[in-house]
C-alpha cells in the first residue's frame, strides 16, 4: 500500500467561467472531506488572479484518490463543471518532515 501524500490541484478556469468552476470545486468539498481516507480537502482561490483555484488535499494511499476520482460526486463534477477549465494541474507531494 502506497504512503499517505499531500496533493496540490491547480486549476485555471476558461475567461468567463470562474464562478461555474467556483461552484462545482465548492459542491465537492463536503463529500470529499467524508470520504475514507481523505483527512484534508480545502479550496482556495488566487488573490491576484481569480481565475485560479487551488485544492489542498491529504490522502491516505494513492488507490483512495483514485476511488476519489471515480465517485459520483467527482464524476458530476467533471461532467457540470470540467469543461470551465482552461488548465490542470496535480502535484503529488510527500512529506519530509
Amino acid at each position: 500500500m502506497s504512503k499517505p501524500f499531500t496533493a496540490i490541484a491547480t486549476l485555471i478556469a476558461k475567461p468567463g467561467q470562474q464562478d461555474l468552476l467556483e461552484q462545482g470545486l465548492r459542491a465537492l468539498v463536503e463529500p470529499s472531506r467524508a470520504e475514507d481516507g481523505c483527512s484534508q480537502y480545502d479550496l482556495h482561490r488566487d488573490l491576484a488572479d481569480p481565475q485560479v483555484f487551488y485544492v489542498i488535499e491529504h490522502w491516505a494511499s494513492e488507490a483512495i484518490l483514485e476511488a476519489h476520482n471515480a465517485s459520483a460526486h467527482f464524476q458530476h463534477f467533471q461532467a457540470s463543471a470540467g469543461h470551465a477549465i482552461e488548465h490542470f494541474q496535480l502535484k503529488r507531494l510527500g512529506a519530509i518532515a
